[in-house]
C-alpha cells in the first residue's frame, strides 16, 4: 500500500508541474499520423518558442498509404512546411497542461493555416491533434489527383515531447 501511495504522489506532482507552453526558448517535437482524403502517412514537427505566446517551426509529412490509382511520386507524397504558431493556451486558460495554437504555414505545396491542440501529462510528454487546411495553392491550374494530396484538409494525431 505504501508503494501505491508513493507512486500516486509522484504522478500527482508530475501532473501539477506539467505545462503546455512556457514561452521563449520552449521547444516541442511532435510525431504522429496524418490522415487526408486518399492517403495517410507520418508527420513530424519541431517548434521553438520565441516569445510569450509565439513560436516558429518546421513540419514535414510523408504519405505512406496512398491510393494506388493516384499514381503518386515521391514529390507528391512529401511536403515540408515553415510554421508560425500563436500559443494561446494561457489566454483561453482551460488548464496549465493544455495549449491551443492557431497558426500559418508556408509549404512546398501551398500557403495554409492550422489549428492545434496539445495536452501534456507530464513536463515532457503529451498528446496533440492538429487540423490543416490550404488557403492558397501554388498551382493555379487544375490539380491532378496526386497533386491534391497535400492541398486539402488533413488531420494529424500523435505524441508530443517537450525538449
Amino acid at each position: 500500500m505504501k508503494n501505491l501511495t508513493v507512486v500516486l504522489m509522484l504522478f500527482s506532482v508530475a501532473f501539477v508541474n506539467a505545462q503546455a507552453y512556457k514561452g521563449k526558448g520552449d521547444t516541442k517535437f511532435q510525431i504522429g499520423v496524418n490522415f487526408q482524403n486518399g492517403a495517410s502517412g507520418i508527420n513530424a514537427s519541431y517548434d521553438i518558442g520565441v516569445g510569450e505566446n509565439i513560436s516558429f517551426g518546421l513540419s514535414s509529412t510523408y504519405l505512406l498509404g496512398v491510393d494506388d490509382k493516384l499514381n503518386a511520386s515521391f514529390g507528391d507524397r512529401f511536403d515540408i512546411k515553415a510554421r508560425f504558431n500563436a500559443n494561446i493556451g494561457n489566454v483561453v486558460n482551460i488548464d496549465d497542461n493544455f495549449d491551443m495554437y492557431p497558426g500559418l504555414n508556408f509549404s512546398l505545396k501551398n500557403f495554409g493555416g492550422h489549428l492545434g491542440l496539445r495536452y501534456f501529462f507530464t513536463t515532457g510528454f503529451g498528446v496533440f491533434t492538429e487540423m490543416n487546411a490550404p488557403i492558397s495553392k501554388y498551382n493555379s491550374g487544375a490539380l491532378t489527383p496526386a497533386e491534391k494530396l497535400h492541398n486539402q484538409f488533413s488531420v494529424n494525431l500523435g505524441a508530443i515531447f517537450n525538449l
